[in-house]
C-alpha cells in the first residue's frame, strides 16, 4: 500500500532529538506529525523570521504613518519658505523701520509666540482660525 509519503534521513542535535522523543511519547503523538507540523509552519512563513511575522503589519503602518508626516513637514517648510520669500520681496522697497515700529513689532512677535504656545500646550483659550481670513474666539 502506498503512503504518498517520502522518506528522510538527517541528524539531530542530542538535545533536541530528547525533546522529539519526550513529545512523540506523548499518547496520540507522534515524532513525525509533530516535525511535519514544525517544517509546514517554517514553510507557510517562508522560513521568516518570527519576529517579522508579528510586528511586520505595525512596522509597516508606522512606516506609512512617517511618510505622511514627512510629505506634511516638507509641503509646510515649502510653504514657510516661499511666504519668506514673498515678505521678504515685498519689504523690499520699504522705509527702514523706526524704533515705534520696531517695538509694535516685537509686541505681536511675542503675542504670536504666546498664541502658539498655547495651542501647542493644548489651552483651548485664546482665537482659535476657523477660516482663512476669518477668526473665531473660542
Amino acid at each position: 500500500m502506498k503512503t504518498f509519503k517520502t522518506r528522510h534521513q538527517f541528524y539531530l542535535p542530542d538535545a533536541l532529538s530528547e525533546q522529539l522523543e519526550a513529545l512523540g511519547a506523548k499518547p496520540g503523538a507522534s515524532k513525525t506529525a509533530i516535525l511535519t507540523d514544525a517544517l509546514t509552519a517554517w514553510l507557510e512563513r517562508r522560513a521568516g523570521h518570527e519576529l517579522d511575522q508579528r510586528f511586520g503589519v505595525r512596522l509597516d503602518r508606522l512606516s506609512r504613518g512617517q511618510e505622511r508626516h514627512e510629505r506634511q513637514l516638507a509641503i509646510l517648510s515649502e510653504a514657510v519658505g516661499l511666504f519668506i520669500q514673498f515678505q521678504l520681496t515685498l519689504a523690499a522697497h520699504q522705509p527702514p523701520v523706526d524704533r515705534e515700529t520696531g517695538l509694535l513689532g516685537l509686541k505681536r512677535y511675542r503675542a504670536f509666540i504666546d498664541q502658539v504656545g498655547r495651542r501647542l500646550a493644548g489651552d483651548e483659550e485664546g482665537v482659535r482660525l476657523t477660516a482663512i481670513g476669518e477668526a473665531k474666539d473660542g
